[in-house]
């Protein structure tokens, strides 16, 4: 089968691409950009909150190794879709919640695992997660790419 691509937006992008990076099933990562209306944006002009991109990992992944929805459950176990424009300490438009899908299944999923989230009671407050179509995929500069990893934090998690 054909390998699939998926784009997350879970706050600073080094680790949530080293999270999504380690799990069987994901063949390739990349952080970037995504959701904004700049061409070419770089991280200064992201990190401005003017572009309104978010950050973002993108990902390849073998569908018969690991399915969408799992990859949906691990985004909601490693950030806090809670908070608007924040993650931990980092604040601003580019740190938001999103799931920007691909094709129509993977909206009905996202969709579906936010009302499971919420009907789980999963979290104390209610999920303010963007669901919204893959714009272009703006590829970060090189040094944020497997940030973490390059510096021996394999182990972390978002």
């Amino acid at each position: 089968m054909e390998s699939k691509t998926a784009t997350f937006g879970a706050g600073c992008f080094w680790g949530v691409e080293e999270t999504f990076r380690q799990l069987p099933g994901v063949t390739e990562t990349a952080v970037g950009y995504c959701g904004g209306s700049q061409e070419l944006p770089s991280y200064q002009d992201v990190c401005t909150g003017t572009t309104g991109h978010a950050e973002v990992v993108q990902l390849s992944y073998d569908p018969e190794q690991i399915t969408y929805e799992e990859l949906l459950r691990v985004f909601f176990a490693n950030h806090n879709p809670t908070t608007v424009n924040r993650q931990g300490p980092d604040v601003g438009t580019q740190y938001r919640s999103a799931i920007f899908f691909h094709d129509v299944d993977q909206e009905l999923a996202a969709r579906k695992a936010i009302e499971d989230q919420t009907a789980a009671q999963n979290f104390p407050a209610p999920i303010v997660t963007q669901v919204e179509a893959a714009a272009t995929f703006w590829r970060a500069e090189e040094y944020h790419q497997q940030y973490l990893a390059k510096r021996g934090q394999s182990n972390c998690q978002i």
